[in-house]
């Protein structure tokens, strides 16, 4: 077995790609932040819970705060690049809002570059990252993360219960897949939209990276229970991608 640390055993790695929802502050409803905060705090005992026996690599997204920049710059005439990079500016800051709840848990930095990652995981830390490259998603981000670490599986929580064969917010008729192929998943992506800010679900880009290095992946409805039971092999919600 690899070692981390000095004298600590490596952990098993697991890449967790957080939905930017539950980043998703508002300015003028008190009770709504209060909310808020309790289910952050049991994500946050959740990844706590979980480095018994597991290192937890988190990416997080920019959510709707990203998106509202996002759009607000775009009407102001940015290009595609500088919103991409302001979406990942948002996502560090978000990165930095867990880190801050996880405590001595997580390593205290946010990752700039996948060598970072690669350094900071040798801490056997919590790692909090968000966005790292201008047209790259979270979702990319976390795969080549998940390839980087040599992590054991990549588990990308969603606000869905995992892959459709149509957009279940917009056809209540969509069916759920249990498990899909990853050929089949990229056929269905072709079509989407890569604009910053509307990336969704997995991305070709992060599919070719789960494909080339075999990464068993999962995507799962995001809620802290669910992210539990999934990395600890019991039921959960979500979509298994077969390779």
């Amino acid at each position: 077995m690899r070692m981390g640390m000095v004298g600590h055993l490596q952990k098993k790695r697991v890449v967790i790609k957080l939905s930017g929802s539950i980043f998703s502050l508002s300015n003028n409803n008190e009770q709504d932040n209060h909310e808020y905060y309790n289910t952050f705090k049991q994500y946050s005992d959740v990844l706590t819970n979980l480095t018994n026996n597991v290192q937890p690599i988190v990416i997080t997204g920019g959510g709707s705060i990203a998106r509202l920049y996002i759009n607000f710059a775009r009407k102001l005439g940015q290009d595609e690049a500088s919103l991409d990079l302001l979406g990942i500016a948002i996502s560090r800051i978000n990165a930095k809002l867990l880190i801050a709840s996880l405590g001595n848990y997580a390593y205290p930095d946010v990752p700039q570059s996948l060598d970072d990652v690669g350094r900071f995981v040798e801490s056997n830390k919590i790692i909090v990252s968000g966005g790292l490259h201008p047209g790259q998603s979270t979702n990319a981000t976390s795969a080549l993360i998940a390839e980087k670490t040599r992590a054991s599986e990549f588990i990308n929580a969603t606000d869905v219960n995992g892959i459709y064969d149509s957009d279940p917010r917009k056809n209540n008729n969509a069916q759920l897949f249990e498990k899909i192929e990853v050929n089949k998943l990229l056929t269905m992506l072709l079509k989407e939209s890569s604009m910053a800010g509307e990336y969704d679900l997995l991305d070709i880009v992060a599919l070719k990276v789960i494909e080339r290095s075999k990464i068993k992946t999962k995507v799962i409805l995001s809620n802290p229970t669910n992210i539990y039971n999934t990395i600890q092999g019991r039921d959960y919600i979500g979509t298994e991608l077969v390779l």
